[in-house]
């Protein structure tokens, strides 16, 4: 393909073509009528050398080539988008920008209230939806513009990417309240749990992958011991509430912990191995750094995780 005589603007009518995938509504996304749009598809395929759209039904099937151009096509609009954008100022007041946020069913219990207070408030006019974490496909989720923004432990990241380090946490072994082996060796709630008994006790693991090991497993493994992990979930209300009606223990984040115990019929414990911190860090793809009301929703987002940092405590 000649750039020099490729119509640049075909670019626009490809992207709306891969968000709505009708000729129709493409052109009512960028105010061109029909017949517009299907000669632009048809400039479009000729300097392409591919078919790019085929006709299903009442809407058009990307190729797998348009399938693979559509990111790439999405980021170099949103550029030059930005590049000519002229600076303005963000009112939370008359915002109305939607956002998603991926994490773990913690941050329903210790972020979103807070947040849902801060926003009814100040922007009312925002939406803000917290969606699943899927841990090893976070980076997609948040390429393809399925979420704004993850929060996750800290881990390697894509260049593409920008993050900022909101709260470290500590972790406390659950219990049921009354339970007859915490009963039996006289421990009271706040007391570090014998390593014998922790590794005779089963464990409850929130793992959202069903892995068997976590940073708990790598702990105890650097004193030479192991423990019995005879059950996975993948929500942390699930892991707590499981035993809260059985005898198996479970580690989880000290601050769910101390939030749930109280209505959930639970004693927490210190463990008996040093545990490191869990670095916790909010992640968002690069286009995104400069955008005022993403600004603006990731500083109050830290605001209230900085709260929870567990940094000073011994």
């Amino acid at each position: 393909m000649n750039l020099g005589t490729f119509d640049l603007n075909l670019l626009r009518v490809l992207d709306a073509l891969l968000r709505e995938r009708t000729t129709v509504k493409a052109g009512l996304r960028i105010g061109l009528s029909q017949p517009a749009v299907s000669a632009a598809l048809g400039r479009l395929r000729a300097a392409l050398g591919d078919e790019l759209f085929l006709r299903r039904g009442h809407g058009l099937e990307p190729t797998d080539y348009a399938k693979s151009l559509e990111l790439p096509v999405r980021e170099i609009l949103d550029e030059i988008e930005l590049m000519f954008e002229r600076p303005k100022m963000f009112d939370p007041k008359t915002a109305t920008e939607s956002y998603k946020i991926s994490g773990s069913d913690f941050f329903a219990e210790m972020l979103m209230p807070r947040l849902a207070d801060l926003v009814s408030r100040q922007a009312p006019g925002i939406r803000v939806q917290l969606v699943d974490l899927v841990p090893d496909n976070y980076a997609d989720t948040i390429e393809r513009y399925e979420v704004d923004i993850a929060l996750i432990p800290t881990s390697p990241l894509p260049d593409w990417t920008d993050h900022r380090a909101v709260f470290r946490s500590k972790f406390s072994v659950i219990a049921r309240n009354g339970h007859p082996r915490f009963q039996h060796a006289a421990l009271k709630s706040g007391d570090v749990v014998p390593i014998d008994l922790f590794c005779d006790l089963g464990h409850i693991l929130f793992s959202p992958e069903g892995k068997l090991k976590a940073m708990g497993d790598a702990a105890l493994a650097r004193v030479g011991r192991e423990r019995r992990v005879m059950m996975t979930l993948p929500f942390f209300s699930g892991v707590y509430r499981a035993v809260s009606e059985s005898d198996l223990i479970a580690l989880i984040p000290h601050q769910l912990a101390a939030q749930v115990a109280p209505k959930a019929g639970l004693s927490i414990y210190e463990a008996p191995m040093p545990l490191e911190l869990a670095q916790i860090i909010m992640v968002w793809h690069r286009r995104s750094s400069s955008l005022p009301g993403h600004v603006w929703l990731r500083d109050r987002i830290a605001e209230i995780l900085q709260q929870l940092d567990d940094g000073d405590m011994p």
